[in-house]
């Protein structure tokens, strides 16, 4: 199995809004939110500031706010015609970052399965107006853990551009290896996890420190999710485990200020702070009941279920 990621570029100018525009109305989308989108979109200004400058107003043609929360589902409106079923692939994105995944038995086929794919996506996307950084573009070859270790993994080539497969490749704040190992992710999540447990000591002073329901809104709310992230799709393992349920003992004793001689089976008690084993299984129940509710057109996964 192989993926290919890809960066989408799109930008809303005059033409790109009616097509949004026509698409919204073969939708059936009321008639009085088309005309907010379309003004949404249209007579846009800008001001650039500086010291000293005076505040002049430049017309913007193309783009939507950054930050806004309309802005990624518009851009995902406009480029739903790039999401389509491919037999033994799946093509999914988050608003511009695009991800082709075939299945084949040989690394070979996969590679022209890939690029035939990217060209039909290619031509599809001329038509709309959008257009692919392929600079950008990663891949990466996964395999089974039965499968075993080719000497050599076949390139592909894009636009003339020559892409080797990647050995690690971060994906929406996700880590990915061929070998479907789960160590190199949660390996970066404790890191950062890490780093931001010792910048908010910092900012606590010697005397005074942080009061413990500030302690443990803290934890529960900034470091639990950093360290856990993406433990709905990804289980870890035992190595994992070991260096996250280190990591999260000292958060409990920060929070509770106990002693370093405190048992650690008593430490979530104390610090009314969840273990990691009986978290992450949570976070992966609460992922699997989205997935069985969701409608079966509206969700890849849904779709495959038996």
């Amino acid at each position: 199995m192989s993926t290919l990621f890809q960066d989408i570029k799109a930008g809303f100018d005059n033409g790109n809004a009616s097509t949004l525009r026509a698409r919204l109305l073969a939708s059936r989308i009321p008639s009085y939110m088309v005309d907010w989108v379309s003004s949404f979109l249209s007579e846009r200004t800008c001001t650039l500031l500086f010291q000293g400058s005076p505040n002049i107003s430049s017309p913007v043609s193309e783009g939507t706010p950054q930050g806004s929360p309309i802005s990624p589902l518009l851009f995902l409106l406009y480029v739903a015609p790039l999401h389509m079923s491919i037999p033994r692939g799946l093509i999914g994105s988050y608003v511009d970052d695009l991800t082709i995944t075939v299945a084949s038995p040989a690394y070979r086929g996969t590679i022209c399965r890939l690029q035939n794919l990217f060209s039909t996506i290619a031509a599809k996307g001329r038509d709309l107006g959008v257009s692919f950084s392929v600079p950008k573009t990663e891949l990466i070859h996964r395999r089974t853990p039965s499968q075993r270790t080719v000497l050599s993994h076949p390139a592909i080539e894009l636009d003339n551009h020559l892409f080797r497969p990647s050995q690690v490749v971060r994906w929406l704040g996700y880590w990915f290896t061929p070998s479907f190992s789960m160590a190199h992710h949660y390996r970066h999540r404790i890191s950062l996890a890490q780093a931001i447990f010792s910048f908010i000591k910092c900012l606590s002073s010697p005397e005074a420190g942080v009061r413990p329901f500030l302690c443990h809104r803290i934890a529960n709310g900034l470091l639990l999710p950093i360290l856990t992230y993406g433990a709905d799709l990804l289980t870890p393992n035992y190595a994992a485990l070991r260096g996250m349920n280190g990591f999260w003992h000292r958060v409990q004793r920060w929070t509770t200020n106990n002693f370093f001689s405190t048992p650690t089976s008593i430490l979530s008690r104390q610090a009314c702070l969840p273990p990691i084993v009986s978290y992450c299984r949570y976070k992966r129940r609460l992922a699997a009941l989205r997935v069985a509710c969701a409608p079966r057109k509206a969700n890849p996964a849904a779709a495959r279920l038996a």
